[in-house]
């Protein structure tokens, strides 16, 4: 049986990227995402809903994401599900948790200004074109 794991995921970051060095070198970043979902309920009022992610971006590409983002950032995170299982050291409890490794990643928004582009620059006057007139029209 063939299977696929792939996550796709938009939302704000939660929290500051934690950048941490392994003991060979390699990047970690780790941080949080807030995704929102907005749905109607049984009363046929619209709910806002929001999901908590935890996610994980090893090597240069982490080290990148942590440089350009922060705190309430928009980001776009593609990746993998991830399951890890250890036992607690103090109850002995079996212990779990699921989380996202990001394999690559976007910016999302306009940047500084969060205007999400600018006009392009050129010549002409800002009026509006004419449009044709009655019969003269190609459609």
């Amino acid at each position: 049986m063939s299977s696929f794991n792939k996550v796709i995921l938009m939302g704000n970051l939660t929290r500051d990227p934690e950048l941490r060095f392994t003991q060979n070198g390699t990047a970690l970043c780790k941080f949080g995402l807030a995704v929102n979902r907005r749905f109607q309920n049984a009363e046929k009022e619209w709910v806002e809903e929001a999901t908590f992610v935890d996610i994980t971006i090893w090597g240069k590409r982490g080290e990148a994401f942590a440089k350009f983002h922060s705190k309430g950032k928009p980001a776009f995170i593609e990746g993998t599900l991830r399951l890890d299982t250890w036992e607690d050291r103090e109850s002995g409890a079996k212990r779990s948790k699921l989380y996202v490794v990001g394999d690559n990643w976007e910016f999302v928004g306009g940047g500084k200004g969060e205007g999400g582009g600018s006009a392009p620059s050129g010549g002409g006057s800002d009026s509006v074109p004419t449009a044709v007139g009655g019969d003269d029209a190609p459609f």
